[in-house]
């Protein structure tokens, strides 16, 4: 895995801009309490770019933008790119590296607070159509989860993530039915876009290396879901429950999130409650949330 040298795509005028040439001429490093780690390896960031699918037409938000290494690859697609950092020093290097760039624009702000809806009305964001957006990012481990979900809760406005996560966190998010890795996160994901692979990232890959391997995965959403629900919120509360005691069965593991009334309610499905979680699909958990929703 190699890191490329720095180069210019003259059709679009932007730099490709590298790791360790970044460094060195700001004089920056790698701050663990910020979980940075700079991908080096250029096969992933070509994986990246493919699987966001971008033309001139397309908008995408780039979660902790980081040095602007993949920024800058995005920008090579001619797409408009939002950039989303909060830490200083990365900030100060996006400005001085792609600040000149009309296509691209700088957010500093927490991830967990982006209104997608809201940036999409602001006046004087240069956006070239009304297509949704697309979200991608190296996801810091502490927030993946519910930044995904953040961003999903606002999936009208978006036709596709792509993040890098921890791998164990990526096999959850594609794991089927009754399979090793498959729970709450598996099932709660699906309800909501469909995942796909794109890459396996070595720890290598990364300056400095994290201590685990990374996965790129492509999130297509769906509109308005995978399979019919009455409530998003009732099948979320059944999944968690559900796997709360994944070595029990239904409705032992129900029971303590539901009263003898929900779990009868279940049993009318035809569903059996002797089952336990993992072997259950999003369209069976969807049946029981429609038998527990209580609006």
């Amino acid at each position: 895995m190699t890191e490329t040298p720095e180069s210019s795509i003259p059709e679009m005028g932007i730099p490709q801009l590298d790791v360790r040439s970044l460094l060195a001429r700001h004089g920056v490093t790698a701050k663990k309490s910020w979980s940075q780690n700079f991908l080096l390896d250029e096969r992933a960031y070509q994986s990246i770019v493919r699987a966001c699918k971008l033309s001139p037409q397309d908008t995408a938000i780039e979660i902790g933008a980081g040095l602007g290494t993949l920024t800058s690859r995005l920008l090579q697609t001619g797409a408009t790119v939002i950039a989303v950092e909060r830490e200083r020093d990365m900030c100060h290097v996006l400005r001085s590296e792609l600040g000149q760039v009309p296509s691209v624009r700088l957010l500093e702000q927490d991830a967990l607070t982006l209104d997608v809806a809201q940036l999409r009305g602001q006046d004087g964001l240069v956006t070239r159509s009304d297509r949704p957006w697309v979200v991608v990012g190296n996801l810091p481990y502490q927030i993946t989860t519910p930044l995904i979900f953040h961003l999903l809760a606002q999936r009208t406005h978006l036709r596709a993530m792509i993040f890098m996560v921890q791998r164990e966190v990526a096999d959850r998010i594609l794991a089927a039915p009754d399979t090793e890795h498959y729970g709450a996160l598996s099932a709660q994901l699906q309800l909501l876009a469909r995942p796909e692979l794109v890459c396996q990232v070595r720890r290598g890959a990364f300056l400095p290396a994290p201590r685990v391997d990374s996965t790129v995965v492509r999130l297509l959403p769906h509109a308005p879901t995978a399979v019919p629900v009455r409530s998003t919120v009732v099948y979320a509360s059944v999944v968690r429950a559900a796997f709360s005691q994944r070595r029990k069965t239904l409705r032992n593991a129900l029971s303590t999130a539901f009263d003898a009334a929900d779990l009868a309610r279940c049993a009318q499905t035809g569903l059996d409650l002797s089952r336990r979680a993992e072997t259950l699909s999003i369209a069976e958990f969807a049946c029981l949330a429609d038998a527990l929703d209580l609006r």
